[in-house]
Order: structure tokens, then sequence, then C-alpha cells
């Protein structure tokens, strides 16, 4: 039997799973991470924290599971996307906290940038947009406000990456310094076309090319992890980001498949196949995966608040103990009476991209109650979900009549009812809930000679329950109307 091992290092926590090849979970472990709101939209992870749950997490798995390192075919890693490091090259050690991808600190350099007529032209390359979101501009916040950091980067003393470039150099004793083709895509410094670095983008940012690490395919040989690690060293044979790594495991892999994650944001990808869709309504361009130098590309919007919305109305308001009692309050409650939650805590994603927005709670009365905030919360990401699908629909893409969700928010049956209602399509949910992991799996078992082909994995992926719309156009088109005018309220 041969066993693939997966992590998934995400926004609130790090997981790693063992599979075995024909797609079953045999062990999971999982860590939360930390999260730090140094300033006003500012939000940091700590490297060592990350590195540290990560390594806890496989050994855990491979300790309970019993099944020794030798056993492990490959490894396969996914990571939260954009999230940016900068370390020293000859220590590993960071010279500042990981910004992460929801952090807005550098909404005015963006502004500043836009103000140029640049967009357009930054668009044209990489699909994306010029938002904080992204981690170029990140980048340039590190090397400018860490002292000595802009000197070493020129003297190739630093490496920059994304999460899954950290890891990978811990892993690997820094011998591997590795990202693949789906988290470049994500920089706003990587040429989704020439599938390549973009000197002309470098200069733009003022990024010594030295700093990033060299892309490869999606399913590739990344190295091996280092001997003392696990007792044996385990080959790594694939990478992608999260939602990348959810659109594989969810079977996608044929142009106009789509799914929506709901974890600690939303995102919602449409495989595009071989043709680079361009969104005139500030969706983003991104590659679905690339694999033996062939790129397939996605339409994606990109939700910031999703899942986070319930994590703050259990510790931030402390109006719930769990994340399941959101379930039996909506259950109970029904519907939210006119009152409408928009969680722009840190800015408006797509389609909106408004980093100044912030949160508002509208339509509070007398008699407003818990019941009321938390079924608004629950209904905000359907909303948000479907201001995306409507985008994506004027910019053309065909989409199948079926939505594959996945996350942790999935688990509440009231919210994908909801979902379906509010979206009027059917949305089709997995027996597994590990879907990104499963997708990086399926990459490695690729790397690995496990699988020979994408094909093979819509054969891993189990249908769990179906949900079909049943609420009336008039009410569904009502509610949505009273959430466009909450968003109006808030925009900046």
């Amino acid at each position: 039997m041969q066993y693939l091992l997966t992590i998934d290092q995400g926004t609130t926590s790090s997981r790693a799973t063992l599979f075995d090849a024909s797609g079953r979970v045999i062990k999971t472990v999982q860590r939360e991470l930390t999260q730090y709101y140094p300033a006003d939209g500012w939000v940091e992870h700590e490297p060592d924290e990350i590195w540290a749950g990560v390594l806890s997490t496989c050994r855990a798995v491979i300790h309970e599971s019993a099944i020794p390192a030798h056993q492990i075919a490959a490894l396969g890693l996914t990571n939260q996307r954009e999230t940016s490091l900068l370390w020293n090259r000859t220590t590993g050690k960071a010279l500042h906290r990981a910004i992460v991808w929801q952090d807005r600190r550098t909404a005015s350099y963006c502004e500043s940038l836009k103000s140029t007529g640049k967009e357009a032209w930054v668009q044209a390359k990489t699909g994306l947009l010029l938002d904080p979101y992204f981690s170029a501009t990140k980048l340039v916040w590190l090397l400018d406000h860490v002292e000595g950091a802009r000197e070493l980067a020129q003297s190739g003393q630093l490496a920059f990456g994304t999460v899954d470039s950290f890891l990978l150099w811990h892993l690997t004793g820094g011998r591997s310094h590795m990202t693949d083709a789906t988290n470049a895509s994500r920089t706003l410094l990587f040429n989704i076309h020439s599938l390549s670095w973009d000197p002309d983008l470098l200069a733009l940012f003022d990024i010594p090319a030295s700093l990033l690490p060299q892309v490869k395919n999606s399913c590739d040989d990344f190295g091996q992890t280092r001997h003392d690690l696990f007792g044996h060293e385990i080959p790594i044979r694939g990478i992608a980001g999260d939602q990348q790594a959810a659109l594989i495991g969810q079977g996608c892999v044929r142009a106009g498949m789509a799914k929506s994650t709901y974890g600690t944001g939303c995102f919602l990808m449409l495989n595009s196949g071989e043709k680079a869709l361009h969104s005139n309504h500030k969706l983003l361009t991104t590659l679905a995966y690339q694999i033996n130098g062939h790129a397939s590309y996605a339409l994606e919007g990109s939700i910031f608040i999703a899942g986070a919305v319930i994590q703050w109305l259990r510790d931030g308001l402390k109006l719930i103990s769990s994340a399941d009692e959101s379930e039996q309050w909506a259950l109970r409650h029904g519907g939210s009476r006119g009152v409408y939650m928009v969680p722009a805590f840190t800015g408006l994603g797509a389609p909106h991209w408004d980093p100044d927005a912030r949160g508002a709670l509208l339509g509070l009365t007398r008699d407003s109650s818990i019941g009321d905030i938390v079924t608004a919360s629950l209904q905000s990401v359907a909303y948000q979900t479907k201001d995306l699908l409507d985008t994506m629909i004027k910019d053309g893409a065909q989409l199948s009549h079926v939505l594959r969700v996945d996350g942790g928010m999935i688990t509440n049956k009231w919210f994908v009812q909801f979902l379906a209602d509010i979206l009027a399509v059917e949305v089709d949910t997995p027996q597994s809930n590990e879907s990104t992991s499963l997708g990086v799996a399926c990459l490695a078992g690729l790397g690995a000679g496990i699988y020979t082909s994408l094909d093979d994995v819509t054969m891993l992926r189990q249908t769990g329950v179906r949900y079909y719309p049943a609420m009336p156009a008039l009410t569904r088109d009502a509610l949505y109307e009273g959430w466009l005018a909450a968003l109006a309220r808030v925009k900046s």
C-alpha cells in the first residue's frame, strides 16, 4: 500500500492528512494558528509558529497512523495564498511576521500606482488588479520598513516567498527555494501568459529578481524532506495554492466546472481550460494548475470574510460558543427579519475591491436579537457568492448547472440550503470535506506515478448531499435587493 502525506497550511490552522492511494483519509491532525492584528486592517502570522505547527502535525499523523515514513510515496503541500514572507538565506529566519493575504496596509501604495494608469497594463500581464491582497506590495512594504532589508536583498542574502516556499525551504533544509505556477500567479510579479517572472513588473515594484523562488509545475520534483524530520526522506511532488488544490480535489478539471470554498474567506473558481478569460468586472484571471509545462486557467472571485464572520461572532462578540451553534440559531430563527450584515472587516474583495469599506450591521430594530445577527451573518456569505456568480456570467463565463462546494462552513446544512436558494442553482457537497488536501494529494500522487492523469481525480471524489433551490423567485429577489442596498451603505 502506498500513502500520500499532505500539508494544508491555512489562514487559521495547519493541517496534515495521510491518504491511501484510493483517496481515503487515514489520519488528520490540525493545529490552530494565532492571528495578530497590530493595526486597523493589518493581519500577521508568526513564521516560527507556522513552521512548528506544520512539523508537529506531520509528525503526529505519522505517529498516530502507525504508517512509517518510508511507506509514504510523496508529500503534497497546499497553502494560504498571497501571504508573504522574507527570510535570511543562511539562517532561514524570517525578518518579520508573515503579512497575511487579508492585510490592507498597502492600500495607499496601490492607489498611487492606480493613479499612474498602470492597472490595465498590470492586469493584462498578471490577470490581477492592483490591490493590497496580492504579494508584491506586501514585499515592497517589507523591503522598505524592515531595517536593512533592501540592502540585504540587493546583496542576495534574502529569499522571498509565499507560505509554500517558506515551508518547502524548511522541509528541505534550504535546498529548495521554489514555488509552483499557481502560487506565483498570485504575486503580481508573474506573467500568466509567458509563465515566468516578468522583468517589467519587477522594475515597476523595484524588486530584485534574486529574491524570487524558481517556478515549477504544480506536479513536479520539489526535492525531499530532511531525513531528521521524519526518519526518512519523503519526496515532495505536488504544490498548489489552496483554492487551486480545492478545484482539483473537487474534480473540476474540465472547462465550465466551478467550485466555491468556504473557509476563512470564500473563493469561487471556474475552470476555463486553456483559455485565460479576461474579466471586465474586476474578477481575477489566474492559473488553475500547470502540468508538464501546460497551463490551465481559471476565473476567480475572492471574498475576504466568510467563515471568519462566524469566528468573529464566537470570539469577538461572544454571541455563540461554537461555530456549530450558528446552524441552530438559523434553524430556530428562520430568517434575519430585515437585518443585514456586511462583513467588510478588512475591506471588500471581488467584485468591489474597496479596501476602505468597513463592516456594518444594518436594519436593526428594538426587537432584533442574537438570532437576527447570526442568521444575517450566514446569509452575508451567500449574498457575496451571488455577487461573484452574477459577475462571472456578465464576463461571459459558461458555467455548469451545479456548483461544487467545500470548506468548514458546508457542515452547516441551513447555510448550504440558503446558498442554493439565493443562487438558484444546485449545490453539490462532497462526502469528504478534505477537498483541498485531496487535490494536492492527487498532484503528489501524479508526480509519484500513482496516478496517470488528472482524470483519475474525478474518480476519487465522491458526491455527498446535493441541495436544490426551493425559494420562490420573488422572495429571493427581495432578499438580494436588500443586500445590495446594505452593500451600498458601506462602500467608501
